[in-house]
């Protein structure tokens, strides 16, 4: 058995109404993985499965969410230890230790091309970071503005399919399978 973190890119199923994390931990139970475990109400599982094709593991997770609550939602799956590493590279350790909740990293499916990353630094703040590490994107959001164009400029029509978490996310999801190694 190997452990995995799976990402859903929204837990919005319409006006009004969410996905309940008891039910998505129902959901993935069903499935038959084990030790199944979520992290705060946006949508982190964290898992036991035999090791496989992450894609087929994904396929499997989205399929199963489609038919359980009616919608189709991406779901990033990846191993304990690609999350590990993904934890280590966080190349704004200073900010991150400073404002957590300004840090995120938009996990990606397929690995996103460094020339891809430029054209979404034009869109930040001069207090606003962009770097691409192992082809996830890496920002920093500026504490002065509200908000920032760069959320909606990482999209998935420009990027492909990814979602974001911030550092106190990656983190907590880091120490959960730092803990089942």
């Amino acid at each position: 058995m190997r452990t995995y973190v799976a990402l859903l890119y929204s837990i919005i199923l319409g006006e009004g109404r969410r996905v309940v994390m008891a039910d998505l931990k129902a959901m993935a139970e069903g499935l038959g993985l084990k030790n199944v475990r979520t992290l705060v109400a946006t949508g982190n599982l964290v898992f036991e499965a035999r090791a496989g094709e992450i894609s087929k593991l994904e396929q499997r997770l989205e399929k199963a969410f489609e038919k359980t609550f009616g919608r189709h939602v991406d779901i990033i799956v990846r191993g304990a230890e690609d999350w590990l590493r993904l934890s280590a590279g966080n190349p704004f350790p200073a900010e991150s230790a400073d404002t957590g909740d300004q840090v995120a990293v938009r996990v990606m499916r397929e690995k996103v091309p460094a020339d891809a990353v430029e054209a979404l630094r034009a869109h930040a703040a001069n207090d606003e970071k962009v770097l691409l590490v192992d082809g996830d994107i890496w920002l920093v959001f500026s504490r002065e503005r509200p908000s920032s164009r760069l959320v909606a400029a990482a999209n998935h029509k420009r990027f492909g399919v990814g979602t974001s978490r911030n550092w106190n996310t990656v983190r907590r999801l880091a120490e959960m399978v730092g803990s089942r190694q």
